[in-house]
């Protein structure tokens, strides 16, 4: 599988690695899902607000935004990109007592499932992503995000 993942970290150096989001994305990814590209983009707050108004009417920044697209281009196919707010995924994890980078595996394993079709609004759905999320995580070590929650309660 071929990844063609562009990040970009807008003003803040906060989160995972290149190499850490690599890990993440290729491990969210269905195995026939080959020669994809994809960016994320980690902003700050005032972004991460600008953002969330412009595209869900919704003020405040978020976690995590999802823009799928789902285009071929020559031999590569372009899912989309998420802009991930690392304000907000510290504040978060803090708030759960949850480790920094078991929340920040869980924004990036959560935004491509977004890219990839899956959804949470209906509570059938919410728990197949949430299951698919559970699976991918503890592949890469991380443990259920979901443990201390109430069901459909998460991102």
């Amino acid at each position: 599988m071929k990844l063609d993942l562009s990040i970009q970290r807008a003003g803040s150096n906060a989160g995972p690695t290149d190499d850490e989001l690599q890990h993440y994305v290729l491990e969210t990814l269905p195995s026939d899902h080959h020669d994809t590209e994809l960016c994320i983009r980690i902003v700050e707050a005032e972004e991460g607000a600008q953002l969330n108004e412009k595209y869900r009417d919704k003020t405040g920044p978020t976690n995590v935004l999802s823009f799928p697209c789902d285009v071929q281009i020559s031999e590569l196919k372009l899912l989309g990109d998420l802009v991930i707010c690392a304000p907000v995924v510290a504040k978060e994890a803090e708030a759960q007592s949850k480790p920094e980078p078991a929340h920040w595996a869980h924004m990036v394993v959560h935004g491509v499932l977004h890219l990839l079709g899956y959804d949470h609004i209906g509570e059938h759905d919410a728990l197949l992503m949430e299951a698919e999320e559970r699976a991918i995580l503890a592949r890469l070590g991380f443990p259920d995000p979901y443990l201390n929650e109430k069901p459909n309660e998460g991102a």
